[in-house]
């Protein structure tokens, strides 16, 4: 047998494809809050058992969300070959966002319709792990003497920051040499792209500080949201123009975001509105907002933090009373794949031959779950690929091409033969 009839195998299995596609989607594991995460797990874990992998199941119990009605489930299933050498990894999330307003069909039915499959999670990321698992088993049924192993896991988590799927895995070993050499994970990013890496990231919790009083006398207090006002004016005139003229090497897509970035996710000052009726008339002593900062490979997180604390320190000097507490809550550093990295060169080979196209080289604008493959696995040779367009994640009547799917599955089986015979042609 020869690559070129794996690769036809793929195609023959397009039907199966489209359904094990559908059957994912009908499991509604919407993150928050990590439902049915053990009944996906299972799902996969449990089809690959019939195939001959070895299984395991892996709770990350204690991470944010994990609780007894929520526990976060992993599974891992590994497929030793006939003799020693590399591991190729399949890694996809199997978690969702919520279905949101506007859907035209039911967002968990897993619809079959002109050649898309629809639903939650079709093209972020159900229809990656489909193609995965369908590459891996085309493979295996026709060179069942290859080398080293193959692995695919489905992971918790990766809607809210992957802490409970692939940041415990890694941190238990399961994302790191000797255990794996190569990892593909198969976000949506069109099947002709290669995703080398993505973004840095900082969020933080900025809270300003001020005095409650009467509202009909304010001069008796100290309104926090005013000092917060003054926040927003200096990061409107000066940070976030002076974040719009950096620009990165990095391959970014889209455009706009290869420069630095700043968005304001939420502001609350003065009284909650979780309640009927009007409010009470009261100076607020306190105005929080959390800040998304997107950094750039070419700036270092210390001086991402030192900008925004140099603006508040210097409003603690002009305004009078001006106090504030700043909190991190996470921060992700840039990453980035070599183009000539193994990885890159195997699923840039099958983009060749599948597609009879050049691949294209992107670094996503946000991060994704290949952080911690890097920075806690120490593991370099990843990337992002795989089926689905990725505007249409995250939104109403979100589908995957069928063929998109078909394609992406024949170039992953193209990179396992090339990362595991080391031969790339047939």
């Amino acid at each position: 047998m020869s690559i070129r009839d794996v690769l036809e195998a793929v195609r023959d299995r397009r039907d199966e494809l489209a359904a094990l596609t559908a059957d994912l989607i009908r499991i509604p594991t919407v993150n928050p809050p990590g439902e049915n995460y053990r009944d996906c797990a299972e799902f996969v874990g449990e089809r690959l058992r019939r195939r001959g992998f070895d299984i395991a199941y892996v709770r990350a119990e204690g991470t944010p969300g994990d609780s007894d009605r929520y526990p976060r489930w992993n599974v891992i299933a590994r497929k030793e070959g006939a003799r020693p050498g590399p591991c190729v990894h399949f890694n996809s999330h199997i978690d969702v966002v919520e279905a949101g307003a506007g859907w035209t069909r039911d967002p968990f039915g897993g619809q079959i319709e002109d050649g898309k499959v629809y639903g939650r999670g079709a093209c972020d990321m159900k229809g990656g792990l489909a193609a995965s698992i369908i590459a891996a088993e085309a493979f295996i049924d026709l060179m069942p003497g290859f080398p080293g192993a193959i692995e695919i896991s489905g992971t918790a988590d990766e809607e809210s920051g992957g802490y409970g799927g692939v940041a415990y895995l890694a941190g238990k070993g399961f994302f790191s040499k000797p255990r794996v050499d190569h990892v593909i994970i198969p976000e949506p990013l069109n099947k002709d792209c290669i995703c080398l890496g993505h973004r840095g990231v900082w969020w933080a919790k900025i809270e300003t500080k001020g005095r409650i009083a009467h509202g009909s006398m304010p001069f008796l207090g100290d309104c926090a949201v005013r000092h917060m006002g003054a926040v927003l004016n200096a990061f409107e005139c000066e940070l976030i123009p002076a974040l719009a003229a950096r620009r990165t090497a990095m391959p970014v897509i889209p455009p706009g975001a290869r420069s630095s970035t700043l968005n304001i996710n939420s502001i609350h000052g003065g009284q909650g509105e979780d309640h009927d009726g009007l409010p009470s008339p009261c100076v607020p002593d306190s105005a929080r907002m959390v800040i998304d900062r997107r950094f750039l490979m070419e700036e270092k997180i210390e001086d991402v933090k030192a900008e925004v604390i140099g603006i508040l320190d210097r409003l603690a000097r002009e305004r009078k009373d001006f106090a504030y507490a700043i909190e991190d809550l996470f921060e992700v550093q840039p990453t980035m794949t070599d183009r000539e990295a193994p990885v890159v060169q195997a699923v840039a080979g099958g983009i060749r031959e599948v597609m009879g196209q050049e691949p294209s080289y992107v670094v996503s604008p946000g991060t994704y779950d290949q952080k911690h493959v890097d920075r806690i696995g120490r593991l370099k040779d990843c990337i992002a690929y795989g089926p689905g367009i990725l505007d249409l994640a995250h939104q109403p009547d979100e589908y995957v091409g069928i063929d998109d799917m078909v394609d992406s599955a024949r170039v992953m089986a193209r990179a396992l033969h090339e990362l595991l015979e080391g031969g790339g042609k047939a």
